[in-house]
């Protein structure tokens, strides 16, 4: 089954980190169940002794990130890796989802009422998780049993291995709400094979788990109803050695292969559309392919680009092409400062408009500004890109004390 090397690496450097010596014995992760959590519990703990499981838990919400949310991650995560009786550390949601990203309602709200030193907590403490994440000293497991998007990204790739199933619908929607695919999806995207990273910012085309095996954003499989197994032997695990993770993932694990439909038939096409330097020059070459192919899939991505905001567009192609030679924690600190832009005055009416035409009213109408991709200068796409100045400062991660494994 196909494996990301760069996860591997993380492995493998990450165990070489870790703690060594007897674990103490380990009470099943599914022990303790959620569906009877009172609804302010946003994030659960299941396992003991030598393993952890966070549970994000705002099923009615596909467990939607909060800042609540945040700060518990950061938190949690911080004691388990102090802690030398826990191994490895898991994440999974409650639910139909493992996570919908960034709850952009609330953050629509916070907009609309002027509250924006809520919005800049709320980014700063989830880009501050994941930083966390990546730099991790022990093997970590995510989930991705359901709907994986934006943010949920951002919370589970960084970390060693990825479980998707069948039920795993992975996708990138920010261009769609007037935004930028942010939480360390510039750096993860942008290291993909090819150019199917702008492909999959642009579009915001749903993959999935097989999908997501092929072009290694997860490193295992399995079927949703063989999770119980997994969960099963990991909760019988009593190691920190992300080796013996692996094989028993890939043991309980089911062997998947890509049909007719997939990305991965896809790839060379995409890369001869989506290698342009330009969001126009990408449109023109889709359209020709589409002329002379005739195929679906041709036609729904240009579809999808005609639909998302056209600043977006520009500001999401130039992320993914900068991100493509930035380490995470570069990334990370480039993506807060679009973001703290995106939110600002100047840009804050897409994301606004996009949210209440996607999420709010669900008219599907947004009436973007500009209007279309020729009214979209350089000036304004460097604007999105601008240094914060002196009275608001930069995200500053603990890169001294943490550096990223990839």
């Amino acid at each position: 089954m196909p494996r990301l090397a760069a996860a591997a690496a993380v492995a493998r450097r990450a165990g070489e980190a870790l703690r060594q010596g007897a674990l103490g014995g380990l009470r099943p992760l599914s022990s303790l169940q959620p569906s009877n959590a009172a609804s302010s519990d946003e994030v659960l703990v299941e396992g003991k002794a030598s393993a952890r499981a966070a549970v994000l838990n705002r099923p009615g919400y596909l467990n939607a990130l909060t800042i609540t949310m945040g700060a518990r991650l950061n938190k949690f995560y911080e004691s388990w890796e102090d802690n030398p009786d826990i191994g490895f550390v898991m994440m999974k949601g409650s639910g139909r989802a493992f996570c919908a990203g960034g709850d952009v309602v609330k953050l629509r709200e916070l907009i609309g009422e002027g509250k924006l030193e809520e919005c800049k907590d709320f980014f700063k403490t989830l880009y501050m998780f994941i930083y966390f994440l990546g730099t991790y000293l022990k093997p970590h497991i995510a989930i991705l049993d359901g709907v994986t998007m934006g943010g949920g990204g951002g919370v589970s790739i960084p970390g060693t291995f990825r479980i998707a199933t069948d039920r795993t619908v992975f996708v990138t929607p920010e261009v769609h709400i007037g935004f930028h695919p942010d939480a360390a999806a510039s750096f993860y995207l942008s290291h993909l094979t090819g150019h199917v990273g702008e492909y999959v910012a642009l579009t915001g085309e749903k993959l999935n788990g097989t999908d997501m095996i092929a072009l290694g954003l997860a490193t295992h499989y399995s079927m949703s109803g063989h999770l119980d197994l997994i969960d099963e032997r990991l909760a019988k695990l009593v190691t920190d050695d992300p080796s013996v993770i692996d094989s028993s993932l890939a043991q309980y694990g089911d062997m998947v292969y890509p049909d007719k439909k997939s990305i991965v038939h896809r790839l060379e096409v995409i890369d001869k559309c989506f290698s342009h330097d330009t969001v126009e020059e990408i449109v023109d070459a889709l359209e020709n392919e589409a002329a002379s192919s005739n195929e679906e899939w041709c036609t729904l991505a240009l579809k999808r680009l005609k639909e998302a905001s056209p600043l977006a567009l520009k500001v999401s192609l130039r992320s993914i092409r900068e991100g493509r030679y930035q380490t995470l924690d570069e990334c990370l600190v480039r993506e807060y400062r679009m973001s703290m832009n995106g939110i600002s005055k100047q840009f804050s009416h897409e994301f606004c408009e996009g949210v209440r035409a996607r999420l709010v009213e669900k008219d599907f109408t947004p009436k973007w500004d500009p209007p279309a991709l020729e009214y979209v200068t350089n000036d304004l796409v460097d604007a999105y890109f601008a240094p914060l100045g002196d009275l608001e400062p930069e995200l500053k991660l603990p890169t001294e004390s943490r550096e990223a494994f990839v």
